[in-house]
C-alpha cells in the first residue's frame, strides 16, 4: 500500500509520521514552494499532544512552544467569569501546548523529512485531479509555483487534507460554494513582550461578536516572550458583503485594527501598547463549512481543514486534525483492503467532527462569556448572582467532553 497525502499542513505532516510509524508508505506533495512558518498562534490540546507525545515530539515541542498552565474567561471589560488549570496542571497526563502554528508545522516537516527521507515532501505541487480504478488511484499535480510540468502519481489511496479550499473536495462536492462566513473578521499578531503573569497563561475576553485572546508560544527569553494576540469583532453583514480573502499574508494596518482592540481591557497588559509593538498584523476571516455527509468516495478521502473547517474556538482546529490522522492510520494498518480503511475512519471521525463544527458556531466554552454579557452588559459584582457556577461549569466542562479532552478540573 503507498498512500498520497495533497498537502503538508499539519494534518498531512502527521499523518504521513503516523503511516510511517506504522510501515505504511506514503508520500505528501505540497502547494507552497516550501514549507515555511508561516500563521501565527494556536493551541494544541492535551488528546491531540498525546498523539504528537507517542511520535517522540515533545522534546521538539518543548523547545518552541509553551506548556499552558491556566485559562481565564473574561468579559469584554476584563471581569473574570472563569478560570481553569490546563494540561498537565488539571490531571491530563501531557500538556496543552500554546504554540506558534508555523513552528509547530516545521516541527513535523523535520520529523518527516529526518524519518522518512529528504523526498517525502514534493513542494510546489497541487492538486489538480485524480482518476480511479479497482486498483489504486492516479493523482494529477501541476506546478504551482514554476509554471512547468506536473507530475503523476499513483498510490492505493489519496488523502486531501489540502485546507478549507482542497481540490479534493471542490471534486465531490462541486456546487458547495465559498465558506461560510458571518461578518467576524479576525486580526493576528505577535510581538516580543514582557512576561504576563506566570508565563504560561491565557486569557479570552468577551463573546462572539467581539473578543479578544492573549496567550504566550515561545518560551520567555530574559524578561520578554513572544506574546500572540487576537481580535475578532463582526464589522459586516455578511447578506451583502464578501469576506476579505482568507491568506495568511494578507496584512492589515495598525489604523484599522487598533480601534477595535483598544475596546477590550485584560488585567496586567496593556492591549493598545501590544498592538502597537506588533510588526506585522494579519487579516482574516472567521470563516467555516457545513458538515459533510461523508468525506470518502472510493480511493480518496478528506482530512483536517479540507474535511471539517471550524471557527477557531476552543482550541480544537489543529487537535481534531491530528486525531484524524491517528485515526486513519490506524485504520489503513488494520484493514484488509484500503476502501474500508476509510470506511472505518470516515464513520468514526465524521460524527464527531461535525459536533465540534456546530458547537463551536454557537461559542463553543467561550458561550460563557457570551451568557454572562447578556445576563450583566455593564458588568457585575457578583459573577455567582448573574450565573451559578454550576451552569458556568456545564457550559465550558460539557465542551470539554464533547470534544473529547474531559480533564480534572481544577476551576474557580
Amino acid at each position: 500500500m503507498t498512500v498520497l497525502i495533497a498537502g503538508a499542513g499539519i494534518g498531512g505532516l502527521t499523518t504521513a509520521l503516523m503511516l510511517h510509524a506504522r510501515g505504511v508508505p506514503c508520500v505528501l506533495h505540497e502547494a507552497a514552494r516550501e514549507v515555511r512558518e508561516v500563521g501565527v498562534g494556536i493551541n494544541v490540546l492535551p488528546h491531540a499532544i498525546r498523539e504528537l507525545s507517542a511520535l517522540g515530539l515533545l522534546p521538539a515541542l518543548d523547545k518552541v512552544g509553551v506548556r499552558t498552565r491556566r485559562l481565564a474567561y473574561l468579559t469584554r471589560q476584563g471581569q473574570e467569569v472563569w478560570s481553569e488549570l490546563r494540561g498537565m496542571h488539571a490531571g491530563h497526563e501531557v500538556p496543552q501546548f500554546s504554540i506558534h502554528r508555523g513552528r509547530l508545522q516545521k516541527a513535523l516537516h523535520d520529523a518527516v523529512i529526518a524519518r522518512l527521507g529528504p523526498d517525502a515532501v514534493r513542494t510546489g505541487r497541487r492538486l489538480a485531479g485524480f482518476v480511479q480504478d479497482e486498483g489504486g488511484v492516479t493523482a494529477h499535480y501541476t506546478d504551482a509555483v514554476e509554471g512547468g510540468a506536473g507530475e503523476t502519481l499513483r498510490g492505493s489511496v489519496l488523502v486531501c487534507a489540502d485546507g478549507i479550499h482542497s481540490a479534493g473536495r471542490r471534486v465531490f462536492y462541486p456546487g458547495e460554494g465559498p465558506p461560510s462566513w458571518q461578518g467576524v473578521v479576525m486580526w493576528r499578531g505577535a510581538a516580543d513582550w514582557p512576561v504576563w503573569r506566570d508565563g504560561e497563561s491565557m486569557a479570552i475576553g468577551g463573546g462572539l461578536g467581539g473578543k479578544v485572546v492573549l496567550y504566550p508560544i515561545a518560551p520567555p527569553a530574559g524578561k520578554t516572550q513572544l506574546m500572540n494576540w487576537v481580535v475578532n469583532v463582526r464589522i459586516k453583514d455578511p447578506a451583502v458583503s464578501v469576506p476579505p480573502p482568507d491568506s495568511w499574508s494578507r496584512q492589515a494596518p495598525l489604523s484599522k485594527v487598533l480601534p477595535h482592540a483598544l475596546r477590550f481591557s485584560v488585567p496586567g497588559i496593556d492591549i493598545g501598547a501590544l498592538v502597537r509593538a506588533t510588526p506585522a498584523i494579519y487579516e482574516y476571516p472567521m470563516a467555516d463549512r457545513d458538515p459533510l455527509p461523508r468525506w470518502t468516495f472510493g480511493r480518496v478521502t478528506l482530512l483536517g481543514d479540507a474535511a471539517h473547517p471550524m471557527y477557531p474556538v476552543g482550541s480544537n482546529g489543529a487537535s481534531q486534525a491530528i486525531l484524524d490522522a491517528r485515526c486513519l492510520a490506524d485504520a489503513l494498518a488494520r484493514a484488509e483492503h484500503p476502501r474500508a480503511a476509510l470506511w472505518v475512519y470516515e464513520k468514526e471521525r465524521l460524527p464527531l467532527t461535525a459536533e465540534v463544527v456546530r458547537t463551536n458556531r454557537r461559542g463553543g466554552p467561550e458561550r460563557v462569556i457570551d451568557e454572562v454579557e447578556k445576563l450583566a452588559p455593564a458588568g457585575f459584582r457578583d459573577i455567582d448572582a448573574v450565573l451559578s457556577h454550576a451552569d458556568r461549569k456545564a457550559i465550558v466542562g460539557g465542551y470539554a467532553a464533547m470534544a473529547g479532552f474531559s480533564q480534572v478540573r481544577k476551576a474557580g
